[in-house]
């Protein structure tokens, strides 16, 4: 979906399609270099960063593995709770192996710090993080991010993986929503 077909909906468009291409190759650039001849996977966090990890892997030039994961700490609210649940686990036995948990979006930090502890208790040799977003002014614990996109600042977007209401992610860019689109 491009924002022609939804522009109506937008607000603002915060990031084109080829911005977000650009970066995502700057990442992988760096990921292949710190990574070169390592067993790395890639662990992606459903839902939202299935475009990120897609588009990532592709532009990564050496060999990568990808599992999935699901948590949750809002249970059927939309505040959290505090208790991250895991919805998916992965399929991949960490042993010795170095992660790069990929997301789309960190907000709070809260259950990607948990995330990370846990995959690190599974006997990872490492465990990093890359992100295509993060809003500084909302995250709430100090959580080390190896590989960032861009910050933004904490408006809530769309697109790129990102939805509302489990629409947009197939937006080929990132973009506010206007307010009609919430009512």
């Amino acid at each position: 979906m491009q924002a022609k077909d939804v522009q109506d909906d937008l607000k603002n468009v915060l990031f084109t399609k080829e911005e977000i291409q650009a970066k995502i190759d700057e990442l992988a650039a760096q990921i292949d270099a710190d990574y070169e001849g390592k067993d790395v996977l890639l662990v992606g966090v459903l839902k939202g960063a299935i475009m990120v990890v897609a588009d990532l892997s592709r532009a990564l030039k050496n060999h990568y593995t990808m599992d999935w994961m699901a948590v949750s700490s809002y249970g059927s609210g939309t505040k959290s709770s505090g208790v991250v649940r895991i919805l998916k686990d992965l399929d991949t036995d960490l042993t010795g192996r170095d992660v790069l948990i990929v997301e789309d979006i960190i907000d709070s930090g809260l259950t990607l710090a948990w995330l990370k502890q846990n995959l690190a208790s599974r006997g990872a040799a490492s465990v990093e993080i890359c992100a295509l977003l993060r809003k500084p002014a909302v995250v709430k614990t100090d959580i080390d991010v190896k590989y960032i996109g861009w910050d933004i600042d904490p408006e809530f977007v769309v697109g790129y993986g990102l939805d509302f209401a489990e629409k947009y992610r197939n937006l080929d860019c990132i973009a506010t929503l206007h307010p009609h689109v919430y009512s």
